[in-house]
């Protein structure tokens, strides 16, 4: 069975960093894009980035653009989100994705086939 699993999640202060791991088991995650969402209570899920399966084409909404940064590490099999400048609308439980059909390019808005549970980011004083 297909697993995704993040990681890094935590407690920040206003203004710091953090980052997140998303790893697969099952499946490698090479020419899968992988997308970033968040969901914080009472909101609807947001799509945060994504970078397609060739890691050629990035995205990020408008709420994270130039402080968040997403990479994948083909040696370790592993895509990160390197997250800056953090405040507290950060706060959310995020959620990694893979998608297989999206190798050239990707967005938040594509359907994504296989979801990880979640890891809590909490930015608070």
């Amino acid at each position: 069975q297909v697993q995704l699993v993040e990681s890094g999640g935590g407690l920040v202060q206003p203004g710091g960093s953090l980052a997140l791991s998303c790893t697969a088991s099952g499946l490698s995650l090479d020419g899968f894009a992988i997308g970033w969402f968040r969901q914080a209570p009472g909101k609807q899920r947001e799509g945060v980035s994504c970078i397609s399966g060739d890691g050629g084409s990035t995205y990020y909404a408008d709420s994270v653009k130039g402080r968040f940064t997403i990479s994948r590490d083909s040696a370790k099999k592993t895509v990160y989100l390197q997250m800056s400048s953090l405040n507290p609308e950060d706060t959310a439980i995020y959620y990694c994705a893979a998608e297989s059909a999206l190798y050239y390019f990707c967005s938040a808005d594509d359907e994504y086939a296989w979801w990880g549970q979640g890891t809590q980011v909490t930015v608070s004083s």
